[in-house]
């Protein structure tokens, strides 16, 4: 697993590293599976949020897939480029704040979700939000 980490808030790489290993065990991702994790400000997320959603508005968490689950090769032993994960720092904070806990717990939350997103994992209908969900609580759980 490689991990390309841009603007990582300061004292997260463990937790964050040890979340990523857990979600991509729990993904079967192949073994050799890269990953560009970037922290963002609001503006530049919402500027990609309208760019590439046409959502003029700023969010959590974006993801890129760059492959679909089905076409990752389990046995290759080159390095499998699985997408683009960006998460706006200031839109933490806040969720942080407001839902009482630290901001590591919640760029933890916010790294699992965009993986899932990679993994093909989704939450436009009350079926794929649940699946979604005991993913996330799976992941999650498993690091307490």
């Amino acid at each position: 697993m490689d991990i390309y980490w841009d603007n990582l808030p300061e004292d997260c790489e463990g937790l964050l590293t040890n979340l990523l290993k857990q979600g991509l065990e729990h993904i079967e991702a192949p073994p050799k599976a890269e990953i560009s994790i970037s922290f963002v400000d609001r503006d530049e997320i919402k500027a990609l949020n309208h760019q590439y959603r046409g959502i003029d508005q700023e969010t959590d968490v974006l993801s890129f897939p760059f492959t679909e689950p089905d076409q990752w090769p389990k046995d290759s032993d080159f390095p499998i480029a699985l997408g683009d994960i960006i998460i706006c720092t200031d839109v933490a904070h806040e969720q942080a704040e407001t839902y009482g806990h630290s901001l590591e717990r919640e760029l933890g939350f916010l790294v699992v979700h965009g993986l899932l997103h990679l993994a093909g994992y989704d939450h436009m209908n009350p079926d794929e939000e649940e699946q979604m969900r005991q993913a996330q609580r799976e992941i999650l759980g498993e690091l307490k």
